[in-house]
């Protein structure tokens, strides 16, 4: 029976299980929006923020989903008569480029198949028709496990293409992943907290270099909620525009601290470290959904197709093994996306999932499976 206050202990790619100690974050007293104690708040996570991301640019705190980085990057950036190069290897990047089309932009769609890699190549031959002055990529695809290779893009666009300004949805991808702001030269990068921050689902953390924030000044329809330059203004005394999710920044605040004490090199390792036991464990039983170069190491799809020897002639029955686990154990994963579900299933190991974590996990699926 489904109980909201008795949820499962979540592997899915996000949300992600909060530990207590961040939820004990969460049920701190709340302050006032505009007050010192909140400026103080906001000024001391913002500039450890700036440390985890490597920039001493901008960064704005969102209470919204991470979908609002893709409105806010497009309606401050673009201007009406300029053209977006939207890169799609997957869902998530699919409804990007739908939402830059639904903010009035014009947007040309650059498809790969899902789980394949959006490549420097490619973008290079799109890029030298000079038609763009701004491109949407997606760091880590939540959809297909898949990460691009942003350091290879980065570096092209910087010898290339200086003037095209750089998105990038790094939704599954921030913390857990290498992202060093400044020097990938992006324009734009954000993450929802619920994934590798390990935060409940309703903030979303915004890098933003200077010279997005500048041409956002003479940008038309702007919106208002996203405005760059009221986030901008209010940055400066230390508040937001609108009221926060004030107890999702002090979680925030609490995470960051954590990380830098663990340092982010050493975050980034024990995030490939898990991608590699689960990978290891699922190329002994089914198949990786992509490449292994391009896997991902916050997150693993499996492809549901069992190896040869496992006395099984088909895949397994996605749903019921993760409605079995869930009974027995009060823990699930994630079926595959959209049109791969039952075709793949995504393992989270990113945030605060541990090693031991996984191993737990990976045993019961294996005791389902037989």
């Amino acid at each position: 029976m489904v109980d909201w206050k008795n949820p499962p202990r979540l592997f899915i790619p996000g949300p992600v299980k909060v530990n207590e100690d961040v939820l004990q974050q969460l049920a701190r007293p709340t302050l006032g929006h505009r007050g010192k104690e909140f400026s103080q708040l906001h000024a001391d996570t913002i500039e450890m923020l700036k440390k985890v991301l490597f920039t001493e640019q901008n960064v704005f705190l969102f209470t919204s989903s991470g979908s609002g980085g893709w409105e806010a990057s497009i309606r401050n950036c673009v201007d009406l008569d300029e053209a977006v190069l939207c890169t799609c290897c997957g869902a998530f990047s699919d409804k990007w480029a739908d939402a830059t089309k639904n903010c009035g932009r014009n947007a040309e769609v650059m498809k790969v198949d899902w789980g394949q890699p959006t490549l420097p190549e490619m973008i290079d031959e799109k890029l030298a028709t000079g038609k763009f002055s701004a491109i949407t990529l997606i760091h880590n695809e939540t959809s297909t496990g898949l990460t691009n290779p942003v350091i290879e893009i980065s570096q092209m666009m910087k010898e290339k293409y200086p003037d095209v300004l750089v998105f990038v949805d790094s939704v599954s991808g921030m913390v857990g992943l290498p992202l060093k702001f400044d020097e990938l030269g992006w324009d734009v990068a954000f993450a929802s907290v619920q994934k590798a921050f390990a935060i409940p689902p309703g903030l979303t953390v915004v890098a933003v270099s200077n010279r997005a924030l500048e041409k956002s000044k003479n940008v038309p329809d702007r919106g208002y909620y996203f405005d760059f330059q009221q986030f901008a203004k209010r940055n400066k005394i230390n508040q937001t525009p609108t009221t926060p999710a004030i107890p999702h920044i002090m979680a925030l605040n609490y995470q960051c601290q954590k990380l830098l004490k663990e340092g982010m090199e050493n975050v980034w390792q024990r995030h490939r470290q898990m991608g590699d036991f689960v990978r290891s464990w699922a190329r002994g039983k089914f198949e990786l959904f992509c490449d292994e170069k391009y896997a991902s190491n916050t997150l693993t799809t499996v492809k549901n197709i069992l190896r040869p020897g496992s006395g099984r002639a088909r895949g397994i029955n996605v749903a019921e093994v993760i409605k079995a686990i869930q009974q027995k154990h009060n823990t699930i994963f994630g079926n595959g996306y959209g049109k791969l579900k039952e075709q793949t299933f995504r393992i989270a190991h990113m945030g605060d999932i541990t090693l031991d974590d996984l191993k737990e996990l990976l045993a019961w699926i294996d005791e389902e499976i037989g």
